[in-house]
């Protein structure tokens, strides 16, 4: 693996709309974020990925972007973003971009220019298709919010457009060479201003499989997951290689891709050294236990499955490149609240949490609020819920014959809004986010679980967090944390998480017990110096390491 400056680095995911109010209108800002750029920096952030501020209709919460060159008023002005971009470089942190191209909004130009003349130059810049007199549609794939992946054109009653998310969000057509161009130079032109280069969002669906047919329908409503046309798709490194010469490469861009349904043997195109993308996320976790019919039907995933997904990832990755490790973001559930069992997320099963993934080989990135310990929230009523894919589910859950609070349970445990609810930043009222009314409710649990009470508590779930960004960028353990070798400890022994990283002196092991319930393991040979635990007086006798319920210990072989 070739060394690139962002390794050894930690990033951080800012959701903008829920980070921190400036002016008191509910919504957070990019101002916000300037003053709160000191706060990142003591926690040790190197990376900086900001959700879409780019000008939008917020369909998808500006994940339906209608200007890629303008920046959303809500969020503040061009010159905001500017003055970011540069105090968060003096600080020591690369501001990362939302690279969102597999669709626009369609109050974009280019979608009002096709909808005025299909057939014209525009037209092509999306999938515009002649309406079958039938009335049967292209194929049947269902949409990532729900239903048919057609709508009727506006004002163009005899053709349809695809769309594979929100129906105002046009896919747009990568197959076209006009548009890729125009592509690069938005992208070039954002990388020329300063940024330290993107997340791309939902990229593996830029390439289709065509022409367009049916697979077998998965539910009632006839239609298919998407999943299927892209296990059938074929070919896309045309278009990802072309985007990392014609942009990345260039500016030594540092490139995370959201990537779902990678085909194994093609994880060297996309992270080796020649790679379409620097790294991209380890989403093992996040779609263990997904049922076809939707989060009602979905398994809860236990620490043998999250131990055995990280794992698989692990060695699946090997040295091929950098994975990044995430326990949650904005579109996941709270990972204390997912991956620990209901009713057992204490702060010292955060922490051990936090510190099995954390120390994976890999990139970690923090999600706002995962800091603290920010954990799901409740829901009393589907008139409560904003996220338009939860809404669907709930909407799937009761065809499915699942009572009312059933579907809502699903929704507590699965759905997008558990990570957008306000940062919270101290027990005062709205939780320090905003003098106004917050755009989705605070979560009840602020007084408790907050940045300025945890800050001042040298044994909160922040803390830890701050020591273990320490321990990352040890000079003693770097080398081992960043490029050295992952090896499993002692996998088989259940609800126990042991891994070593790396070899030689500076080789260490983590050993988490993910359970309530007390256990003893053997050490291996030469470990006996506790580098860091999430609980006091970490107990070791006779080469055994005796652990607490949810203890961790990070261990390194003691020098005599």
């Amino acid at each position: 693996m070739q060394k690139k400056w962002w390794h050894g680095k930690v990033a951080y995911q800012i959701y903008p709309k829920s980070f921190y109010d400036s002016n008191g209108d509910g919504i957070g800002d990019l101002p916000g974020i300037a003053s709160k750029l000191d706060v990142l920096k003591d926690l040790g952030i190197d990376i900086l990925w900001l959700s879409p501020i780019y000008l939008s209709p917020l369909a998808d919460q500006g994940y339906d972007i209608a200007d890629y060159h303008a920046i959303d008023p809500r969020f503040g002005t061009m010159d905001d973003l500017d003055s970011l971009i540069a105090k968060a470089k003096e600080r020591g942190i690369g501001i990362v971009m939302d690279l969102v191209v597999n669709h626009c909004s369609d109050e974009h130009e280019w979608f009002k220019k096709a909808c005025g003349d299909p057939d014209g130059r525009y037209g092509k810049y999306f999938y515009i298709v002649d309406a079958p007199a039938d009335g049967k549609l292209p194929c049947n794939w269902r949409g990532y919010f729900g239903g048919p992946v057609w709508d009727e054109l506006p004002g163009h009653p005899d053709k349809l457009y695809l769309h594979l998310f929100h129906k105002k969000q046009p896919d747009l057509n990568w197959e076209n060479p006009e548009l890729r161009e125009e592509i690069y130079k938005m992208v070039n032109w954002w990388l020329d201003k300063g940024i330290a280069g993107f997340r791309i969002d939902a990229i593996i669906n830029i390439k289709k499989a065509l022409p367009f047919k049916d697979y077998p329908a998965d539910r009632a409503d006839g239609l298919c997951s998407i999943d299927k046309m892209l296990e059938d798709a074929h070919g896309i490194g045309e278009f990802l290689g072309e985007l990392r010469d014609r942009c990345f490469a260039p500016h030594n861009a540092f490139t995370v891709g959201e990537v779902f349904n990678e085909k194994e043997e093609e994880i060297p195109d996309f992270i080796g050294d020649n790679g379409y993308f620097s790294s991209m996320y380890d989403f093992g976790p996040t779609i263990f236990g997904h049922s076809p019919k939707g989060w009602a039907a979905s398994k809860v995933c236990t620490p043998e499955d999250y131990k055995a997904c990280v794992f698989a990832a692990q060695k699946k990755i090997g040295d091929v490149g950098m994975i990044s490790n995430i326990i949650e973001n904005h579109d996941e559930s709270r990972g204390v609240s997912r991956y620990i069992p209901k009713g057992e997320a204490t702060p010292a099963a955060k922490k051990l949490l936090a510190a099995e993934y954390f120390l994976l080989k890999g990139l970690p990135w923090i999600y706002q609020g995962q800091e603290l310990g920010m954990e799901n929230h409740p829901v009393s009523s589907i008139d409560e819920v904003d996220d338009v894919s939860s809404v669907d589910e709930y909407k799937v859950a009761r065809a499915l014959g699942y009572s009312d609070r059933e579907a809502l349970d699903a929704i507590e445990r699965f759905g997008r809004d558990n990570a957008r609810t306000p940062y919270q930043w101290d027990d005062s009222e709205n939780a320090g986010f905003s003098a106004g009314t917050p755009w989705l409710p605070v979560n009840a649990d602020y007084k408790v679980i907050n940045y300025k009470a945890e800050e001042a508590d040298p044994d909160s779930v922040l803390n830890f967090y701050k020591k273990l960004v320490a321990l990352r960028k040890d000079e003693r353990f770097a080398e081992a944390l960043t490029y050295g070798e992952f090896r499993p400890y002692l996998p088989e022994v259940e609800n126990f998480m042991s891994y070593f990283r790396g070899v030689g002196d500076g080789q260490l092991l983590v050993a988490g017990n993910f359970q309530r319930g007390e256990r003893e393991v053997v050490l291996p040979e030469g470990f006996g110096e506790v580098v860091l635990g999430n609980l006091e007086g970490a107990r070791i006798e006779d080469g055994r390491l005796f652990l607490r319920g949810y203890e961790v210990v990070v261990l390194c072989r003691r020098h005599d």
